[in-house]
């Protein structure tokens, strides 16, 4: 079924292609054809910097964005100060039709060997090619158009100190696999459209609480008999954008002769996730609105625990809604200055533990609330002072899912609060 609905939707791309008559010289004002302000905001991540007007041909941009935080666990009485990352961004325009991205991030501020935290990885690397002004194709580490905060990732690019968490829970974001993808923009109609090939996730290294986010190699030694299908429809309409993604994917890359001995399917979409998302955004004079909803499916969820003993779910799901209001908006406008205060906030539902399977256990700590409030100032565009007060609330802690407890173990506060204060910046 999956390939007849992701076939129908290639050939329902090309059908309006090919009707489609592409005039316009200009590729910044060809793709962002019928956008207000506003939308291209939204559109820009500020990433795409080699084709968005800003590099001639053999140019070089260097660029890249960061932040810091503090953190108070009011139940726990700890505090937390951490520089979350640092990510530099190197892109070349080897022609008017060939170019290169990429994006090298340090977190948590260093390696040291022995040491839990600390990663330096890659979160982008890709060749884009430019078929014309509307269509390109990348290959390499490439980020799947699913969800809000996986391409635009950028810390000015939110408004809490944090990423909203169900994208990052649910949608592992910053969420990148080795792949191809063709992205296009009907020129017509303000529709976007992608459609990608990746490898697929790995079962064996999915973990108890992080949802598909372990399973996810990062384009790091993958086993790539496993192959997953994405794509994604965007539409503009006023002030509002809208869109829906989906992914289907096999989730053992071994070979036949391993997965055989372990008792396992193989094949290129063996234990198939799937996933559907959609959201919703709009912006006009200052007000803000967003919403999105996810949900995954992992069919293969009680052989997955059968053979790797990892409590994975089969279903698992996250919503959030955002309002948020520029305070400084009709007088920046009047005094044509670049300053922003913008109030929001954000409720967010989610449950990495929807459905599981009978050889799985139960976690209540992952059935989540979330109300989120703050403050963000922009003092200009590129730079993010941040505020806010983070309400959680959760079920009960599962003490079956401890092998060995501890004589002495402190109760799990299914309530809490986490205050929070946030530097970002990006250039």
């Amino acid at each position: 079924m999956y390939r007849k609905c992701l076939l129908a939707l290639i050939c329902f791309i090309s059908t309006l292609e090919l009707s489609a008559q592409d005039t316009d010289t200009d590729k910044k004002e060809k793709w962002q054809a019928g956008l207000t302000p506003a939308q291209k905001m939204i559109a820009n991540s500020g990433e795409d910097l080699l084709t968005g007007g800003n590099a001639e041909d053999h140019a070089t941009v260097i660029s890249g964005y960061g932040e810091m935080s503090f953190r108070r666990d009011v139940a726990y009485k700890q505090s937390r100060a951490n520089l979350d990352r640092v990510v530099l961004f190197v892109g070349h325009q080897f022609s008017s039709r060939f170019s290169f991205f990429s994006e090298l991030e340090v977190s948590d501020a260093r390696i040291e060997a022995g040491a839990a935290r600390g990663e330096v990885g890659m979160e982008q690397a890709f060749l884009r090619y430019n078929i014309n002004p509307r269509q390109y194709v990348i290959a390499g580490l490439i980020t799947p158009r699913i969800g809000i905060t996986n391409e635009a990732h950028l810390p000015i690019n939110f408004l809490s100190s944090e990423r909203p968490i169900v994208e990052q829970l649910v949608i592992p974001t910053t969420w990148r696999e080795l792949g191809v993808g063709y992205y296009g923009q009907l020129s017509r109609w303000p529709i976007a459209y992608s459609i990608a090939i990746m490898n697929g996730l790995d079962a064996s290294q999915m973990q108890h609480g992080r949802g598909i986010g372990a399973g996810s190699a990062g384009g790091q030694s993958i086993n790539a008999n496993s192959m997953a299908v994405t794509a994604s429809l965007r539409a503009y309409a006023g002030d509002f954008q809208f869109q829906v993604s989906g992914y289907y994917g096999g989730a053992n890359g071994m070979s036949p002769y391993t997965s055989d001995s372990l008792g396992i399917e193989h094949g290129a979409f063996a234990m198939p996730v799937t996933m559907g998302e959609a959201n919703i955004q709009y912006s006009n004079s200052g007000f803000s609105a967003k919403a999105l909803g996810i949900i995954i499916n992992n069919s293969a969820a009680r052989q997955i625990n059968t053979t790797f003993a990892n409590n994975t779910p089969e279903q698992m799901y996250g919503v959030y809604g955002e309002l948020s209001y520029d305070v400084l908006y009709n007088r920046s406008q009047r005094l044509d200055k670049e300053l922003s205060l913008v109030g929001f906030v954000r409720y967010e539902r989610l449950n990495l533990n929807a459905r599981i399977p009978g050889n799985a256990i139960i976690d209540g700590t992952l059935d989540q609330h979330h109300a989120i409030g703050g403050l963000a100032f922009f003092p200009t565009p590129n730079v993010a002072v941040k505020a806010d007060v983070r309400y959680t609330s959760t079920g009960a802690f599962n003490k079956n899912l401890l092998i060995n407890p501890p004589p002495v173990m402190r109760s799990y506060p299914e309530q809490n609060y986490t205050v929070s204060l946030s530097l970002g910046y990006a250039f």
